[in-house]
């Protein structure tokens, strides 16, 4: 302790040295200049944008009781995949301070042995209706055999899953119950960002905890299957068993459910997403009506607007998605949409990022019509579309080999965007799913800017602008009267199967 004192006392006799020099120097004669200049005003304080800070004690003792525990219990080859982590994941102090009894530890429920039959899932949930309907994640109760549900005041119920959703991760229990305390629903289609929110559950194994922070972004997109989901970021400590919980605004109104973190080491860091409750309360409605939940789909591959592409397409901002392929037959198709379209509004929303698209036209139910305005060639028009189906397996990936070998014909204006050419083989084609006369192959990128955005041996270039070509004079016609310092916009797909736009500048 006396190593960490005397710098805080060395600090001290620094600082007062010179005060008690200034207290013995004789006192100087002041200026007439100095005698004359006025004093300066000091400028008004601001008014302090916030003040105080929050109490949550009356929103936790209202609320409280209507948050859950929630056990599940489920085959071996499930555990480890709800709440509780294994033994290598849960911090030191806790293997210490509860020792080896403590729910998860090896050979305890929750983290069985390698011969035990089934294990444990533990996570939270909330009570929407006083008789007995629950809300949790999918990935809580995801294979159970059996599930129970415990309350703050610790009766317990066997909860019957009435139906779940793997894509939004929202699952509906139902027990039998009366009188059972509720929580409100609130919209979380007003949440801002710098707004306070409260989340209880069961971190951990420890139920009824509670934590606060503020809404950090809104509208986040998550990893591969996750797209139709604009999850709400918040830095509310949430840890594993706090899945399924309840998060809550300052009047005690649940705007979303507590579903995942953003970690390199299995526990909180600082970033937690929500799944908004104004869609997991649409999939609830779909649940009780049909048994499970259909979204509306228009059939286009999308991609952002970068200020590059913009400027090639004579855009006046990014905003929007630009539709890089049509599936034949789909909704889209029908409805008029094209290639090279750039979609800007559903039903009068904004689409401000190509992530707004997915989740806006998914909360459709099929079969609606939909109202969608693109920019064609720099004019605005509507369209409308009766949206089709989602199908269940709508994340597909193509594997296709990529071809060597043929040889490269290289043109001026092509070589001008740092790319030489090839025709495409028949083979060829039908191994990137295109038809006779569709496509032209990329065999060499020379420029940086050409690798920078991501072309490759092996693609073919579909379309210049808005234009399919098919062969190398095709793609040489189209590029015939770009300029040096002209921005051109190639359709392109990958040996994968993706299609995307790209923006290239001509080099001078």
């Amino acid at each position: 302790m006396n190593s960490r004192v005397r710098p805080s006392l060395l600090a001290a006799l620094v600082l007062t040295a010179p005060l008690a020099a200034c207290a013995r120097a004789p006192e100087a004669s002041p200026s007439p200049v100095a005698q004359a200049a006025p004093a300066a005003t000091p400028a008004a304080p601001s008014a302090p944008l916030v003040t105080g800070l929050p109490d949550f004690t009356r929103l936790v003792e209202q609320v409280g009781p209507a948050v859950v525990n929630i056990e599940a219990r489920v085959p071996a080859r499930y555990a480890g995949r709800g709440g509780m982590p294994g033994d290598e994941e849960l911090p030191e102090i806790f293997r210490r301070f509860f020792g080896p009894d403590f729910p998860g530890m090896p050979g305890q429920p929750g983290r069985p042995g390698p011969d035990a039959p089934s294990g444990r899932s533990v996570g939270s949930g909330f009570i929407i209706s006083n008789d007995g309907y629950i809300l949790t994640n999918h990935h809580v109760v995801d294979g159970a055999d059996s599930i129970t549900v415990r309350l703050s005041d610790r009766r317990e119920f066997t909860a019957k899953l009435v139906g779940s959703d793997e894509t939004y991760d929202v699952a509906l229990l139902k027990v039998d119950g009366k009188g059972l305390p509720t929580l409100r629903q609130g919209h979380s289609s007003a949440i801002k960002p710098g707004q306070w929110v409260v989340a209880i559950g069961s971190p951990l194994g420890l139920d009824q905890s509670v934590t606060a922070g503020i809404v950090s972004a809104i509208g986040r997109t998550g990893g591969p299957g996750q797209q139709y989901v604009p999850f709400i970021q918040t830095d509310v400590a949430i840890n594993r068993g706090n899945s399924g919980g309840p998060l809550l605004n300052t009047s005690g109104e649940v705007v979303g459910i507590n579903s995942q973190i953003l970690s390199n080491s299995g526990g909180y860091m600082g970033v937690s997403f929500a799944i908004p409750m104004d869609l997991a309360m649409g999939a609830v409605d779909q649940i009780k009506k049909n048994g499970k939940v259909s979204r509306g789909m228009l059939g286009v591959q999308i991609q952002g607007i970068q200020s590059g592409q913009a400027r090639a397409m004579g855009l006046a901002s990014n905003d929007g998605a630009l539709v890089n392929s049509v599936e034949p037959g789909s909704a889209a198709e029908k409805g008029g949409i094209e290639v090279g379209d750039v979609i800007v509004s559903v039903n009068g929303r904004p689409v401000a990022t190509s992530s707004d698209l997915p989740p806006m036209v998914g909360m459709l139910p099929p079969g609606t019509r939909a109202k969608v305005g693109v920019v064609r060639d720099g004019k605005p028009r509507e369209l409308t579309v009766t949206l089709g189906e989602l199908p269940s397996d709508a994340q597909r990936v193509a594997n296709v080999a990529d071809d060597g070998g043929a040889p490269a014909a290289t043109a001026s204006a092509v070589s001008q965007l740092g790319l030489r050419v090839a025709e495409l083989d028949a083979r060829s084609r039908d191994q990137l799913g295109l038809e006779a006369g569709e496509g032209v192959r990329i065999t060499a990128v020379d420029s940086a800017e050409a690798r920078e955005a991501g072309l490759q041996p092996g693609m073919a270039i579909l379309r210049v602008g808005r234009t399919p070509v098919g062969s190398v004079a095709e793609l040489e016609r189209q590029l015939r009267g770009v300029g040096a310092g002209d921005a051109v916009m190639l359709l392109v797909r990958s040996p994968s199967g993706q299609t995307s736009f790209v923006a290239l500048t001509v080099a001078s």
